[in-house]
């Protein structure tokens, strides 16, 4: 699992790859905390390379939305596949995010 968080003004893009499991949440987890840090900006999460997302994975969404959502920043979901958005379609995250 690799993340990739590049800053475009007042956006922040986390370009997601790999597998999202329980072993990778734990390891990427202080990159979110880095989103969470600016969560007053505008955050896309780019799930284009995102091959799985296991809850721990969503647990980093789910948190990250929350404190955006609390610091008036705006937050979105890009490019999922179509096995990704069965997860979110089945776990009710699909109307959670703004899926662009």
């Amino acid at each position: 699992m690799e993340i990739n968080i590049v800053n475009e003004g007042e956006q922040l893009i986390a370009q997601l790859s790999g597998r999202l499991d329980t072993a990778a949440a734990a390891e990427i987890a202080s990159d979110f905390q880095t989103l969470a840090a600016q969560a007053d900006k505008h955050i896309i999460l780019d799930c284009a390379r995102l091959e799985y997302i296991s809850s721990s994975g969503l647990r980093l969404f789910l948190a990250l939305r929350k404190e955006s959502a609390a610091k008036g920043g705006r937050l979105q979901v890009r490019a999922i596949n179509a096995d990704i958005r069965q997860v979110f379609m089945m776990t009710g995250f699909i109307s959670l995010f703004e899926i662009i």
